[in-house]
């Protein structure tokens, strides 16, 4: 392992120079006639640069294209944005709202109220720091949500809001709730208690010995609760989910460009001292941040990136070192390192028919739901579902109990039982119903010596379209700071 060492700085002259140099944030719609340019310019810090990409991605925001820089303690990035329906952004107050957010001295937070525009019936919230929250982690099987929601109905808990992932046999779910009676968070220590023990039953009863599981309470902390996606990407890498996640070392760069599956490649760039990761993929929403979410979780520095989309495909380019400044060197790191990656890329890859839910608030819905579903033989990939008043909304991914196509019979039948509560069914988006056993993913990682497994190294690059872009963007910045 190489180590490039770096100065001390002390955390007070940190906190001197952000006070100095607060965050800056320039909104240009002039440069192109397409996309919305966000310019940020600020003092740098560890996970800056996810915090930004969080904030855009929870927007609902596209971002297509990004130049990052983060060297000498400064962080400079432009990030190319549009709507989810491909449009500039044209609303003053969302404008605002962006400057005043990324702006905000960290140590306030960002505001949590929305701009009219983006208010509507329902949202599910990324944080929830008015609700008690409850985090399972585990091996999948059908019906475990079910089973799960259906205890918190029968001990009065009020399900506010879930998110729910599966990958590799692997499962996570987070839940908000509250009393269900009383209203606002579970504070009871016993009551508390004695939830948690009924849930250790239900994940536990299907478990066998050694297999990794977790069910955690965890009472309303303002400030310290963890953004849900990020946590559930947090606690599927805890669960191991990366472990399956196989390289395919065929094929030369032809094949790879033309190739729809995942690629990561890592190399050495040693006269800069960096590790460069190179990653290829099917381009889709939240890309970049789920991206960021296993760099910055494995303990990596982002100190330059360029990414770009180009049709149905993505590329992300990666300069960066450890938090301790080494760069990878071993052949283990870097196999984790690819693993994690494309893991981290294939959760939030949806399986099965998509069906939209819209119902009336009320305690029990998770539960009937699911239990619906449980009942017809259908098996949970994917959910999320949240409350705002008397309204919710949500979405939920099913297939078969063997992750074959589900039968339009059984969905129909799920739609009598729940009334009027599903309003559409809808294919995943590049999904195809699974026939046969095939590898998934595709990577290439580098031997220490620098080069690749096979031998064809990637000829695109955005590296040198980044460098180029640097001097033009530092010039862009300078008037932000003046």
């Amino acid at each position: 392992m190489k180590t490039t060492y770096q100065p001390y700085i002390d955390p007070e002259y940190e906190s001197l120079i952000e006070r100095i140099y607060p965050p800056r944030v320039c909104i240009d719609n002039e440069t192109y006639h397409d996309r919305t340019l966000v310019k940020a310019d600020s003092a740098n810090k560890h996970g800056i640069l996810l915090e930004m990409v969080q904030f855009l991605t929870d927007l609902d925001l596209v971002i297509s294209k990004s130049y990052i820089s983060s060297d000498g303690g400064w962080f400079m990035d432009v990030f190319h944005v549009t709507d989810q329906l491909g449009n500039k952004l044209t609303d003053e107050s969302l404008i605002l709202y962006i400057q005043e957010a990324l702006c905000a001295n960290r140590r306030r937070g960002v505001s949590k109220e929305l701009p009219t525009c983006l208010s509507r019936e329902g949202r599910p919230r990324h944080v929830s720091t008015d609700h008690t929250a409850l985090e399972i982690a585990g091996t999948d099987r059908p019906g475990l949500l079910s089973e799960i929601s259906a205890v918190l109905f029968e001990l009065e808990c009020h399900v506010t809001a879930a998110m729910a992932w599966t990958h590799n046999t692997r499962a996570a779910s987070i839940i908000y709730m509250e009393d269900g009676f009383r209203g606002g968070p579970i504070t009871d220590p016993k009551r508390l208690a004695h939830v948690q023990e009924q849930l250790e039953n239900v994940v536990e009863a299907h478990h066998g010995m050694g297999e990794r599981r977790s069910v955690r309470l965890l009472a309303p902390a303002p400030g310290q609760q963890t953004h849900t996606e990020r946590r559930l990407h947090q606690l599927m890498y805890a669960n191991i989910d990366y472990e399956p996640c196989q390289g395919c070392n065929g094929g030369g760069a032809a094949h790879r460009n033309n190739c729809t599956k995942i690629h990561v490649f890592i190399e050495s760039c040693e006269e800069k001292g960096y590790s460069v990761v190179n990653v290829r993929s099917r381009d889709r929403p939240k890309l970049l941040f789920d991206t960021l979410c296993a760099l910055t979780d494995m303990q990596y520095v982002v100190f330059h990136a360029a990414v770009s989309s180009k049709g149905t495909m993505a590329d992300q380019e990666y300069f960066i070192r450890q938090e301790d400044g080494c760069t990878l060197e071993t052949d283990n790191e870097r196999h984790k390192l690819t693993q994690s990656l494309i893991a981290a890329i294939e959760r939030r890859i949806t399986h099965g028919l998509r069906l939209d839910i819209r119902s009336d608030n009320r305690m029990g819905l998770l539960s009937d739901l699911t239990r619906a579903l449980r009942e017809n033989g259908l098996s949970i990939s994917s959910a999320e579902i949240g409350a705002n008043g008397d309204r919710a909304v949500g979405s939920f991914y099913v297939t078969d109990a063997s992750g074959y196509e589900a039968n339009p019979q059984a969905i129909e039948q799920v739609r009598k039982e729940i009334g009027g509560s599903i309003v559409a069914v809808n294919k995943s988006p590049g999904w195809t119903p699974k026939t046969s056993k095939s590898p998934s993913v595709a990577s290439i990682s580098r031997t220490s010596s620098g080069r690749s497994i096979n031998e064809d190294k990637p000829r695109f690059s955005l590296g040198s379209l980044f460098w180029s872009q640097l001097e033009r963007l530092s010039n862009n910045f300078s008037s932000i700071r003046s």
